[in-house]
């Protein structure tokens, strides 16, 4: 019951907002002892007073892999998915650095790409340095916009798997956003109208006055800070473009590299799984043509055996049958004479003699 998601709660991608955070790092923080016992219960309201008290941020660490606090308070939130309204003023919050960043990661999981931009981009400008627990239990330093940058631009943030962001410029093409203006724009008009006043002082009082009143070179002037401005944003604008161009090429070439390194993997093991059957085929062949042989030559044995037992049975029946006949027609008479006669006799059809 405490591991469940609030039954008001909405899908977030198309699944349970719970699901964004991968299986095995949900059961670790399920089984924390944070979880049971700082976790339960909370609200939207009483969220903030865990948040106010985080120290650090981070994943997991250490040989078990054990989740951090503001992993917990993270998959919190997914949990009784607090308002928008909540979320922003996290963000907005200056006083407590990570209760901002806790609501920067929660909106970059849940948020639209438009809000993604929109409420994170400032956070560029929050230069304050926040601790950062490693993978193997030890403390980092790093800075706001440095986390800021690891939500808008890595895949991978505290063990968790960042959802698929569009680009900037495409929000821009298709309208959604307007370009983005840096914070440094100002410090380079206010540079460039320190070189215009400078260059006026150096001319007479009478030409500084004609061309502080003279309105077509306040018109000038601006349309001159206005194609700067412009000048500005536009490099920015490339130099976002580009990289995010080199980006897309190299993220397409590694891609294309891995399906070449995985079909020539297939293949190889295609071609070593025909070999083996092939060489199945050629051992059941030759095991079927040993038994054939080993069978006709069996057979051709019992053909023989039979053969020999047969002509050792007739043999002794014809010598005996001899010896009947002989015996019969007197022929074997132990007298020379009588056996010549009776053999005599035989020839004539006569019968033998009997002594």
């Amino acid at each position: 019951m405490a591991n469940r998601t609030d039954p008001l709660a909405k899908n977030i991608r198309g699944t349970n907002p719970q699901n964004l955070v991968e299986k095995i790092v949900r059961t670790k923080i399920y089984q924390h002892t944070f979880w049971k016992e700082q976790c339960f219960g909370l609200t939207a309201e009483t969220l903030v007073d865990k948040a106010m008290e985080l120290d650090h941020l981070g994943g997991t660490f250490g040989g078990s892999r054990k989740p951090t606090p503001f992993l917990c308070l993270i998959l919190k939130m997914l949990q009784i998915q607090p308002e928008k309204e909540i979320v922003v003023e996290f963000i907005k919050n200056d006083d407590y650095k990570y209760v901002r960043i806790l609501g920067a990661f929660y909106l970059r999981l849940t948020g639209t790409d438009v809000d993604v931009y929109r409420y994170l981009e400032p956070l560029y400008n929050d230069y304050r340095k926040v601790r950062q627990k490693l993978a193997d239990g030890r403390f980092s330093l790093t800075h706001v916009d440095e986390v800021i940058e690891e939500l808008l631009t890595k895949d991978y943030s505290c063990d968790i798997a960042m959802p698929r962001l569009k680009k900037r410029w495409t929000l821009e093409q298709n309208g959604l956003l307007e370009p983005r203006k840096s914070v440094l724009e100002d410090d380079f008009e206010e540079e460039e109208e320190k070189e215009e006043n400078e260059g006026i002082a150096d001319g007479s009082e009478d030409e500084k006055d004609h061309q502080r009143k003279s309105p077509e070179r306040e018109r000038e002037r601006d349309r001159d800070r206005r194609r700067d401005s412009h000048r500005h944003r536009d490099r920015d604008y490339d130099r976002d473009y580009d990289m995010d161009r080199d980006h897309d090429r190299d993220y397409e070439r590694e891609r294309g590299r891995g399906r070449d390194r995985d079909r020539e993997r297939d293949r190889d093991h295609y071609r070593e799984r025909d070999r083996d059957r092939e060489r199945g085929r050629d051992r059941e062949r030759d095991r079927r043509d040993r038994a054939r042989r080993r069978s006709r030559s069996r057979s051709r044995d019992r053909k023989r055996h039979e053969t020999d037992d047969v002509r050792d049975r007739e043999e002794p029946k014809k010598k005996k049958e001899k010896k009947e006949k002989m015996r019969e027609d007197g022929t074997d008479h132990p007298d020379p004479e009588i056996a010549e006669a009776n053999r005599l006799r035989a020839s004539l059809g006569l019968k033998p003699l009997r002594p």
